[in-house]
């Protein structure tokens, strides 16, 4: 019986008490409302304000904790939960910085962190300070509760992500890869989808599309606007704008394409589940992404390569013929796409000699393989999502925008973007990520710190052999 003690002991230790969530809930509402508050708006960001605050509640608690900062006034945080050893670590992501806001368009002030209706009101209340307290909580729990670890649990909040990597995911994976190297990365990029008040499915961001910048630059003659010219370059650049905006790229699938609108097919309406299903039918497919181009631009958009011609600049004054003229080009590449090969097309489909094709240096993401399905994370995220929301479908997905994942998986680094449950028609309404309004239920909040404390104890926590 003495000898069955230690392993006793030990397994107590595993089935350790939850967490008082009625507590939690206070303390996560205190420190998520805190992080809303403050204007780190990106530029210029002031993300150490943000890093203060979080040190300053992780040492608290006896956390580790150092900050590296390129600029002035951007640190990203690093602290880390030492395990055995006995796996490579988990990393869990989340940036400080939010995108600019209009603050004459806010019913509520954007830094005020306003609580109305069950709802919370903020810039950052879904992109991405929700995520930040999350893990913050999940490192205070682990620490409070002397949660056995076989992976160091690691979090990095980070600076920068909205629109300058270099002081944030760049500049730590570059100078400072040591204090972040990871198995496993959890961050942004994912949500549950919420219908008419009711959970629906929850999506896990498992791949993302790369973006690219392409210039067209076209040259002719200037002249007099009284004598139209044939070899005008604002009419050329037109057409070829007006070709490139007609080109669909085919369609690729991957395996996180595929098993997305299979699933997704599942959970839809059944006129919207045989047109998920038609794609699979070389009879039936061309009509559905026709359909999808038309009404579901985003489910296009991760189908294929897809190319936004976004500005257009030439001339100076309405009666002279200007001799240049330009258009930029947003290029949003499935993560093995040939970019010479493509390039190719897009001057195919230009076909002037006048207007050359220039790859702006602009790309703020490496390319990157998507994340496997297979490894042991997903799974694990799904089972932990039905235990929040029983029965519920967990759907792997491609964003069309990019994360600063990227940079983790062009390290060989399994990245999962999760997030919290959000309604369906909040988009529509205008009050989603980078709109005129953001908001999160505080339900969804608390719901997710629950889950982020589950699946960081099923990733990390020790085993019993």
């Amino acid at each position: 019986m003495l000898r069955a003690l230690p392993l006793l002991l030990f397994s107590l230790s595993l089935t350790a008490a939850e967490p008082d969530w009625a507590q939690v809930e206070q303390e996560t509402l205190r420190h998520f409302q805190a992080l809303l508050r403050m204007d780190t708006q990106n530029p210029p960001g002031n993300e150490s304000q943000a890093a203060e605050y979080l040190k300053k509640v992780l040492e608290a608690e006896g956390i580790p904790v150092k900050l590296f900062t390129l600029e002035p006034n951007r640190a990203n945080l690093v602290a880390r939960l030492k395990g055995s050893g006995k796996k490579r670590p988990l990393l869990l992501m989340a940036h400080t910085d939010v995108v600019r806001v209009l603050a004459a368009l806010w019913t509520h002030p954007p830094f005020s962190a306003t609580r109305d209706s069950g709802y919370i009101y903020g810039r950052g209340a879904v992109d991405d300070k929700d995520n930040l307290a999350a893990v913050l909580m999940t490192m205070l729990l682990l620490k409070r509760h002397n949660v056995p670890l076989d992976r160091d649990v690691i979090f990095l909040g980070e600076a920068g992500e909205e629109a300058s990597t270099q002081v944030g995911i760049e500049f730590m994976v570059r100078e400072h890869w040591s204090e972040i190297e990871a198995e496993i990365c959890l961050a942004e990029g994912g949500a549950g989808i919420r219908r008419k008040g009711k959970p629906a499915y929850v999506t896990v961001q498992t791949a993302e599309k790369i973006p690219y910048a392409f210039k067209l630059a076209a040259k002719g003659p200037a002249g007099h606007g009284s004598r139209p010219l044939k070899s005008n370059s604002i009419a050329r650049l037109s057409q070829a704008v007006a070709r490139i905006a007609q080109y669909q790229a085919p369609m690729r699938m991957n395996d996180t394409t595929r098993y997305y609108f299979e699933r997704l097919a599942t959970v839809s309406a059944p006129e919207d589940a045989a047109r998920y299903n038609a794609l699979y039918h070389p009879e039936k497919s061309a009509e559905v992404q026709q359909y999808l181009a038309d009404y579901e631009p985003g489910h296009n958009s991760m189908l294929r390569t897809s190319i936004s011609p976004n500005m257009i600049r030439g001339g100076f004054q309405v009666n002279v013929i200007p001799s240049s003229s330009e258009a930029t080009l947003d290029v949003r590449a499935l993560p093995d796409e040939n970019m010479d090969a493509f390039r190719a097309t897009i001057e195919k489909l230009v076909n002037d000699p006048q207007i050359e094709v220039l790859k702006e240096d602009r790309n703020t993401r490496p390319a990157a393989p998507p994340s496997r399905l297979d490894h042991e994370a997903f799974p694990a995220i799904e089972a932990a999502w039905k235990r929040v929301y029983p029965g519920i479908t967990t759907i792997p997905s491609m964003s069309t925008g990019a994360t600063d994942m990227a940079y983790l998986r062009a390290k060989g680094v399994q990245c999962y973007g999760i997030g919290p449950m959000i309604d369906e028609e909040d988009g529509p309404l205008g009050y989603g990520a980078h709109s005129d309004q953001e908001r999160i239920l505080e339900k969804s909040l608390h719901e997710f710190v629950r889950f982020k404390w589950d699946i960081v104890k099923t990733l990390a926590g020790a085993s019993a052999n």
